[in-house]
């Protein structure tokens, strides 16, 4: 959708979900929206149109295609020739793009970001990446979302092509590299877990990639190093949210153990920083606490959510990003969880992201969260969520089992087990971990 905001024109990045799109629409103010005519089984268009006829703010239907519904006019019947003119150009500061949190744990909240946070930010990142007009950059991670317009706009700024990808599936991403001579990938870790028990990457030629960078989800060192040692391409790693693109991410010259344990140092413009969630005191190097950042990227605030606004920033100007981190001694970040998700059983408190890790490399789990239960006498305890590797099946003993084969403390075992067909996902590939919840409630 395309959105009228502060006299400048934005994107809104919706989920195909009607509910959604009516959320997304109203909450922004939408004034016009650009869509297909239609996304698979979804009529785009024509409920595009419905919300018109019953929205105040929404005037616009506009429609990518050769017709349009009543009530909606054609992409191309707004072309004119020519160089149109602007009578108030945009600044740095204006709000370029509005995009909205993944809600993986909430209600997604509006992020509108300026023309500095994302154009002059990838400008800036450039030259970390060593990227240049000879490059060929691929995403694998969807386009409408904030990692892989982040990765548009270093490309851009480098002069470099980006190479077109229609939809992530393994084979077709590895026919493009080899027809393309791909040099950069911008991937999450389950898009390199989709090629564990293929021969997709060896009878292809993925020679041309000067590095690959993972985002978007926890990257397991495994999952890297395979995919490092099947390609030849050099690792990195990057730590962004919605609210700041790319926050911190290893250089392609740095050497692989840094590469696969962390995400590097804070980008260019940024600073980062590890607190106590009790005291606030920023911490030593490798001590585990809430990580903040503040710098060029960072978003100046959620849209009409003043509220959260107060809770989200320090009178510093510090974001706090609801993450759990610690900051090597070089100045390297390691995501270790969220702040949310540590589960309180009895008083103890432990983070699931350390157990999910482990549970992950059973042979027989594709995908797995852990998610904290309502307990009357403990106050909490631990939910483990499956999604087995097809044909598989398993109990909690079996993956209690392999917890005890790794030495991890019985207080940390998962104390119930839930088997998904489909793990709940956003369309960057982060489990939602509030759906699975909300399946308890059931």
């Amino acid at each position: 959708a395309i959105s009228a905001f502060g006299g400048v024109m934005q994107t809104i990045h919706m989920p195909y979900g009607k509910t959604d799109i009516e959320f997304f629409l109203t909450h922004s103010g939408a004034r016009a929206v650009v869509c297909l005519p239609d996304f698979k089984e979804f009529p785009t268009a024509q409920v595009m149109t419905g919300f018109k006829a019953n929205s105040t703010t929404l005037k616009d239907v506009i429609v990518l295609g050769p017709e349009a519904p009543e009530g909606a006019v054609t992409f191309s019947s707004l072309l004119q020739e020519g160089k149109p003119v602007i009578g108030n150009p945009p600044v740095g500061s204006d709000p370029y793009l509005l995009l909205y949190t993944s809600g993986t744990t909430s209600n997604p909240k509006g992020v509108p970001l300026t023309y500095q946070n994302m154009l002059g930010h990838g400008r800036l990142c450039v030259p970390e990446f060593e990227m240049t007009e000879d490059d060929r950059v691929l995403s694998a991670a969807p386009l409408s979302h904030l990692y892989g317009l982040y990765n548009i706009n270093c490309a851009f700024a480098a002069g470099a092509a980006m190479v077109m990808l229609p939809a992530f599936s393994p084979p077709d991403l590895a026919r493009v590299v080899e027809a393309t001579q791909t040099t950069a990938i911008f991937m999450g870790p389950a898009h390199a877990a989709a090629y564990r028990g293929t021969d997709i990457l060896q009878s292809h030629d993925f020679s041309s990639v000067k590095y690959s960078v993972f985002s978007g989800a926890y990257s397991p060192p495994d999952v890297m190093t395979y995919w490092g040692e099947q390609t030849g391409s050099a690792l990195c790693q990057l730590w962004g949210m919605t609210e700041l693109a790319a926050g911190t991410f290893s250089r392609p010259g740095m050497d692989v153990e840094t590469a696969t344990r962390s995400a590097g140092p804070a980008a260019p413009g940024n600073e980062v920083r590890v607190v106590s969630a009790e005291t606030g005191a920023q911490l030593s190097a490798n001590e585990e606490g809430e990580l903040q950042v503040r710098g060029a990227s960072v978003f100046p605030g959620y849209l009409n959510n003043p509220d959260a606004n107060a809770e989200a920033f320090t009178c510093e100007g510090w974001f706090r990003t609801g993450d759990l981190a610690t900051i090597d001694g070089q100045g390297n970040l390691t995501i270790t969880g969220r702040i949310k998700d540590i589960i309180n059983r009895g008083g103890v408190k432990y983070n699931p992201a350390d157990i999910e890790e482990i549970i992950f490399t059973h042979p027989k789990v594709a995908m797995t969260a852990i998610v904290p239960m309502e307990d009357e006498k403990l106050g909490e305890r631990a939910c483990c969520f499956v999604q087995l590797v097809s044909g598989e099946t398993t109990d909690l003993a079996e993956i209690t089992a392999f917890l005890a084969a790794q030495n991890i403390s019985k207080n940390k075992w998962p104390e119930r087990l839930e088997t998904v067909k489909d793990m709940p996902l956003t369309p960057t590939r982060k489990v939602i971990k509030g759906k699975l919840a909300a399946l308890l409630e059931d």
